[in-house]
């Protein structure tokens, strides 16, 4: 690699992806509090285990209906002041949980969320491929991603102690729970604002990089654009019916099934082992240390071996496995050991997912496909959690739905290997 190359691609790397990074990291923490706000709200609120469920994966309802509109208004208008509605929006309205008294309006405000937060990631993905080459993507996706485990690393310990906060600052009858959303919420609200100042659209007007680093990228990113109209151009309209897009949807599916279930009721099983609130913040970050080591190595190995199928497949398999283990184990640490092994293989899975993701179109076209493929997935956003409680309420455990979900995690497994080699592969220049 020729050294204005390195030059301009580390310029860029460190002025989008720990920003995106961190923006990810707020987006995916006020989707998952509620696992903790769940140790004190349910009984708060009047909350069975099955209408948490059902209010978490509400969530991703009204989002999997405005994913691609979402991420078609954004190429419309610009990342910039779309990213930045979006996070404002989601920041109000995830600290507006905090205010919700029974089953309806948590409802409520779990869909207008799932509404407010719609097209962000995609968005951001969408967004990123117009500023690095393929083969950084992988990597690229894996620092990115990274933030979601990371999201509860740091995010589990400080739920679980704010939740011992009661009536701070005068104002009695707030409950630790309520605090936790209020002051979780703020760094969305933050950090919408400072996009407006932050982005730029494209490498053109990159004032931060130098005259020639900007003709390179431009160049770069141009030839591969076109390269991709040639070989995969198609109109939105058959995005929709695209077998290729429909194939990594189902993965999608799959991954994100395993990662919001398990996620929204990690701490509630955490919590059953006999721990306090903050030592069950402690302990549920553990699984997502090792998913987020994870996310991370099978990054760089998919872009330094160029190669997609078995990057998907083989962490996908071991959470298969390791879903089957906590399903059956009985023994805490036995049982935690899984769930770390189930955090190594699902978020292992998702950089060279995600890759092939960005690689598969260009346009308005990898807009909306990124877009339903994302807006797809996530649906298993709302199976997954539903799926525990309601197995919880009419079996007392979770064996049930984890088997399942390994199932899934199987499945995911097997379309990796057998369709994926069509799609295409970009190996580092």
């Amino acid at each position: 690699m020729d050294s204005l190359e390195q030059t301009t691609m580390r310029k860029v790397f460190r002025r989008l992806v720990p920003f995106f990074a961190l923006c990810y990291f707020v987006s995916f923490l006020d989707r998952v509090n509620v696992g903790f706000a769940s140790l004190q709200m349910n009984q708060a609120i009047g909350l069975t285990a099955a209408q948490y469920g059902l209010g978490s994966g509400l969530f991703f309802l009204l989002y999997f209906l405005f994913e691609v509109p979402s991420n078609l208004l954004l190429v419309r208008v610009g990342a910039r002041v779309w990213l930045a509605r979006i996070m404002i929006t989601w920041g109000l309205i995830s600290g507006a949980t905090a205010f919700v008294v029974g089953p309806h309006s948590f409802y409520a405000v779990r869909l207008l969320l799932g509404l407010a937060e719609a097209g962000f990631f995609p968005g951001v993905a969408y967004f990123l491929t117009l500023w690095f080459p393929s083969a950084y993507r992988a990597r690229v996706m894996g620092y990115l991603l990274v933030a979601a485990p990371l999201s509860s690393v740091i995010g589990s310990p400080i739920s679980g102690m704010l939740l011992s906060l009661h009536g701070l600052n005068g104002l009695a009858g707030l409950q630790g729970w309520q605090w936790m959303f209020l002051i979780e919420a703020l760094p969305a609200l933050i950090l919408g604002i400072v996009i407006i100042q932050y982005l730029k659209g494209t490498p053109d007007n990159a004032h931060w990089l130098q005259a020639e680093e900007r003709g390179w990228l431009s160049d770069r990113m141009s030839k591969e654009d076109a390269q991709r109209r040639e070989d995969h151009n198609i109109p939105i309209a058959q995005v929709f019916s695209d077998k290729r897009v429909w194939t990594l949807a189902t993965m999608a599916f799959g991954f994100f099934l395993t990662i919001y279930g398990v996620g929204f009721f990690l701490p509630q099983i955490v919590k059953s082992f006999g721990l306090s609130n903050a030592q069950t913040g402690f302990v549920t970050a553990i699984p997502y240390v090792i998913g987020s080591a994870s996310l991370v190595g099978w990054a760089r190995r998919s872009d330094r071996t160029g190669e997609r199928r078995w990057n998907i497949a083989l962490p996908a398999l071991i959470a298969a496995a390791s879903l089957v283990g906590a399903s059956l184990s009985d023994d805490p640490a036995a049982k935690l050991i899984f769930f770390c092994l189930v955090a190594f293989g699902v978020f292992g899975a998702l950089p060279a997912f995600w890759a092939i993701n960005t690689e598969l179109l260009s346009g308005s076209a990898a807009a909306a496909s990124i877009a339903w493929i994302g807006a797809v997935g996530n649906l298993g956003g709302f199976a997954g959690p539903y799926l525990l409680g309601l197995t919880k309420d009419r079996t007392g455990s979770y064996t049930a739905a984890l088997i399942l979900m390994a199932i899934v995690a199987l499945i995911a497994a097997g379309i990796a290997l057998s369709v994926s080699r069509k799609m295409p592969v970009y190996r580092r220049v």
